[in-house]
């Protein structure tokens, strides 16, 4: 029998001087475990297994009405000022999934940003739900959209009511790299329209309740100290139906959920909502702001964002594509979480890794001497409309028999798949939409700039 591959690679090594050490800035944002919620790494100390346990009476489930699990999300609710929670252990993706699902009907129109997660196209498909997508303001000098303002989303509002009614809306803040928007106002201009809102922030820390958004998902490895797949759902206010979720549940996620996810949830939920887990927080930003200096200092261009423990090097201003900034890096022991034509973001953690503001910078400096160049050209906004929606049934077209064609052979064919360089999945074409001239130009030029990741062919549904 051949040797074990997967579980050797997840063994950290041991007896690596901390200057030696892979400086790990990617997601899960415990950075392999020192930034873990405490009560769940003392669990985790415990026998091996001993936690892996089904929904016995005293655990119960996400849906069941007594048990543990219940008790830990009410409380939880009750911590992070929502009226309901729901545990997840398929990731922010399965919750986004199940909200959407409870509040739009079969045949229903949703409002989507082109910013979206590919998950929530797989609920479409699932709800048999019809995506309307929406187009973002976008930055020429880093290729990044740029979350809407409350003026841009009732224009989007308008444009879009103008085709027909719509069931529910949809928005993305914070983005992947940290930028994010004033909530309260765009909340108004869709609750002013007669629409609930579920807002993905499962790249944020639950801030859309305040501000007032229907459903908020939350991914607790993105941003505090839980474990991959571990996730919530939180929800509140007179749209909220708990019944259609519970449904929705039901329907998507596993009958056996993980214990170890649901303690995980938990635990990341109640650090984050503690006097511990925010001097955890202000400690971490302050080392954020430290690394800012230094990178400052050593005239490193970073884009400005509002979240402090995401970094995002600005590498297009240094002449590197971001993606080759990440394989130079990569082969030196630094491992950013997002690579991008032009940035690198850097996930930090709630427990920055030893010597991190001495580390980044110098190896930063190095990338930009070996690399650096004349800053490059700006990037192209993507040829949109500001609403559009696929001409063709989002699930029929990604179904259909396909066809492969060259990019520049595609104008005027309906799309067979998604065209989502990984990560963080966000797609640039979605199935059913018809590929112009101009838009098969556009993915072209994409196609260069993420080299390996967008090829120079594409499925179209078979005539």
């Amino acid at each position: 029998m051949k040797p074990s591959q997967l579980l050797p690679a997840l063994a950290p090594r041991r007896f690596v001087p901390p200057w030696c050490r892979t400086l790990a800035l990617h997601l899960p944002a415990h950075g392999r475990g020192r930034g873990l919620a405490p009560e769940l790494a003392t669990l985790l100390r415990r026998p091996p297994g001993s936690w892996d346990l089904p929904e016995l009476p005293a655990i119960g489930g996400p849906l069941e009405p007594d048990g543990a699990v219940a008790r830990a999300q009410d409380a939880c609710a009750n911590l992070l000022g929502a009226e309901r929670c729901w545990f997840g252990v398929n990731g922010a993706s399965g919750l986004l999934q199940a909200a959407l699902l409870a509040l739009a009907p079969p045949g229903s129109r949703v409002l989507l940003p082109r910013n979206l997660h590919r998950s929530l196209l797989h609920g479409c498909v699932l709800g048999q739900l019809r995506p309307v997508l929406f187009s973002l303001p976008f930055d020429p000098a880093s290729g990044l959209w740029q979350p809407p303002d409350a003026v841009w989303l009732e224009r989007v509002l308008a444009a879009a009511l103008a085709g027909g009614p719509l069931a529910a809306v949809v928005l993305v803040s914070p983005s992947y790299q940290g930028l994010a928007v004033d909530l309260a106002p765009l909340v108004a201009a869709v609750h002013g329209a007669g629409l609930p809102l579920l807002v993905d922030q499962a790249h944020g820390r639950g801030e859309a309740l305040a501000a007032g958004a229907d459903l908020v998902v939350l991914s607790c490895q993105k941003g505090g100290g839980g474990l991959a797949q571990s996730a919530a759902l939180l929800g509140q206010g007179p749209r909220l139906d708990g019944a259609a979720i519970a449904r929705s549940l039901l329907w998507l996620q596993t009958s056996s959920p993980s214990a170890l996810l649901l303690a995980s949830t938990e635990a990341a939920l109640r650090l984050h909502g503690s006097p511990a887990g925010q001097r955890r927080r202000r400690r971490a930003e302050a080392v954020a702001a430290r690394l800012r200096r230094r990178c400052a200092a050593f005239g490193l261009p970073l884009l400005a964002n509002h979240d402090p423990l995401r970094l995002v090097l600005h590498t297009a201003a240094l002449g590197i594509n971001g993606l080759a900034a990440d394989a130079w890096l990569l082969e030196r022991g630094v491992i950013a979480e997002l690579p991008e034509p032009g940035a690198l973001t850097f996930c930090l953690g709630e427990v920055p890794p030893a010597g991190l503001v001495w580390r980044l910078p110098r190896a930063l400096r190095a990338l930009a001497q070996a690399l650096g160049g004349d800053p490059l050209p700006p990037f192209t906004a993507p040829p949109l409309p500001l609403v559009a929606e696929p001409d063709l049934d989002l699930g029929v077209a990604w179904r259909s028999p396909a066809r492969l064609l060259p990019l520049h052979q595609a104008a005027g064919q309906l799309a067979a798949e998604p065209l989502c360089p990984y990560p963080p999945g966000i797609p640039l074409l979605v199935p059913g939409e018809r590929i112009d001239a101009e838009r098969a130009a556009w993915l072209a030029a994409e196609g260069r700039r993420w080299p390996g990741q967008i090829a120079d062919t594409v499925k179209v549904v078979a005539s």
